[in-house]
């Protein structure tokens, strides 16, 4: 496992202008990265509210409970879980499309967002004050770039029109103001990844793995691309992913999803998370996701399960099965713990094995509540996403060459999926034909992403999102690809902000 940086912020404002408290390793690793002050991170002079803006990458709403309801409840890959007395709120309007204007968990995502925005907006402004901005401060304004086209993405596909706050907001005044067009919010987006791109490093040294590089800029544009049906500029930026040969799909995908496997040769973009027993500068991603059990099997909230059609989707022997759904009463995966066993009113089949924490590192935590998980981190973008992105741009545009290409990485994600599984598990996909070819690559996408918060824009921007979700009984109408802007932003806002014109 690499080393990683890890700073401590608040994330209210008033403590934005702390000191960089002490950096340490993973705690797998048992050697310590040691204190870093000021002088030691280079010639920047913004680097304090750059380590300010990365801890924004760990409220709720950007990696917590809030960013898996948004992004993987409302897919056909998970229910809400947990036990019936658990917030019946959420089910129903997460599982169920009943949206309404004023709930916690939708506010709270919005909120975060935005709360990011305003850090990346602080880092831009501070540069762009300076005469002479040195390289490493160009560098930081490239991450920042990167960051907000990250939290503007996930709110335009979430809300659609949103405020465009691209500014320092130095009064709440300067901050209220009315939607955007989704158009608008594209060319922001566009834009600042253009810049990321061509200022962002391809790599960083040991210690400050996680912060955003040239490749990811890349990539993320490939996923906006691709969110549009831009082929074309989809294709071309996957491509250069791809032949930075910078990323591998060495990693078996098991492995993945554990702490062994955290910024492995496939980690394009991951939210970093430290946990210890004197330090949290953790996420709740895992936390939310754990088994809700009792004594060893008191591990989370036990939400965001795995439904029954995901569990059905995988072709015979996938390995890719057992590495994503964990039965309720199976054995524990690591040998360790016996039989899974949940509280007695838990009603679902599965818990999601791509955030169960090794028992062995909760032994080694030690000291506050080790079932949390919060050390686990979240994998936003891998190398097989790319792989995927430009497999579907290729057969989208058609022709020979990108025919062929689309095959080959498409063999490229299923030969790393059936290693170690029965002869014939997952056989080569050969056909030319472009609506086979088409189907077997989206069917590509849910298995190897499930329960990794992709599949309901998958189905939105598919245009399959009703016909998947009224098959199953769920009453999703083609209003619901949005949700309602938060009654509490429209209330301060005095009637600046409106609402959706499919909620008003």
């Amino acid at each position: 496992m690499k080393n990683i940086l890890r700073i401590s912020f608040s994330i209210s404002f008033a403590a934005m202008a702390m000191l960089l408290l002490p950096g340490c390793k993973k705690f797998l690793e048992r050697e310590p990265l040691g204190r870093y002050t000021l002088d030691d991170l280079g010639a920047s002079s913004i680097e304090s509210q750059v380590f300010a803006m990365y801890a924004g990458l760990r409220t709720e709403g950007m990696s917590g409970i809030k960013f898996i309801a948004v992004h993987s409840i409302r897919s056909d890959d998970a229910d809400k879980g947990s036990i019936p007395s658990d917030n019946l709120a959420a089910e129903t309007f997460f599982d169920e499309f009943n949206y309404t204007k004023d709930f916690w968990l939708l506010n709270d995502y919005w909120g975060d967002h935005y709360r990011l925005i305003k850090l990346t907006n602080d880092v831009i402004d501070a540069v762009e004050k300076l005469d002479n901005p040195n390289a490493a401060e160009i560098v930081n304004r490239a991450e920042a770039k990167f960051l907000r086209a990250y939290a503007y993405f996930n709110l335009v596909r979430a809300f659609g029109q949103v405020p465009k706050i691209d500014f320092l907001v130095e009064n709440v005044e300067d901050g209220n103001k009315p939607k955007a067009t989704v158009d608008e919010i594209y060319a922001l987006i566009d834009a600042d990844l253009q810049e990321a791109a061509a200022n962002l490093p391809p790599s960083w040294e040991p210690r400050f793995i996680g912060r955003t590089t040239k490749w990811a800029a890349k990539a993320l544009q490939a996923k906006t691309f691709i969110t549009r049906s831009n082929w074309s500029g989809a294709l071309a930026a996957a491509k250069e992913v791809i032949g930075s040969n910078a990323y591998s799909l060495h990693t078996p995908y098991v492995q993945l999803f554990s702490e062994t496997g955290e910024n492995s040769a496939e980690s394009i973009f991951e939210i970093q998370a430290f946990y210890s027993a004197t330090q949290d500068f953790g996420i709740q991603y895992a936390e939310v996701q754990g088994v809700r059990g009792s004594g060893v099997w008191d591990l989370g909230f036990g939400w965001n399960t795995p439904t029954q059609d995901l569990a059905d989707a995988f072709e015979p022997n996938d390995p890719r099965k057992n590495a994503t759904i964990m039965p309720n009463n199976s054995p524990d995966p690591y040998g360790v713990n016996g039989v899974i066993t949940s509280q007695s009113q838990f009603n679902k089949l599965y818990y999601n094995r791509k955030t169960y924490t090794n028992p062995n590192v909760r032994n080694t935590i030690g000291g506050g509540n080790p079932r949390k998980g919060r050390w686990m981190n979240l994998r936003v973008i891998r190398y097989a996403d790319v792989l995927l992105w430009a497999a579907e741009a290729a057969n989208e545009l058609g022709g020979t060459q990108n025919v062929t290409d689309a095959l080959t990485w498409l063999e490229l994600v299923r030969n790393r999926a059936r290693q170690g599984a029965p002869a014939g598990t997952l056989p080569a996909v050969t056909t030319t034909d472009k609506d086979q070819l088409r189907a077997a690559i989206r069917h590509e996408r849910r298995v190897e992403f499930g329960m990794e918060n992709e599949r309901f824009y998958d189905l939105v921007r598919w245009g399959t999102a009703q016909e998947v979700f009224n098959a199953l009984g769920k009453n999703y109408q083609p209003r619901n690809r949005y949700l309602p802007i938060p009654q509490p932003e429209i209330d301060k806002s005095n009637g600046v902000l409106i609402q959706n014109p499919d909620y008003q």
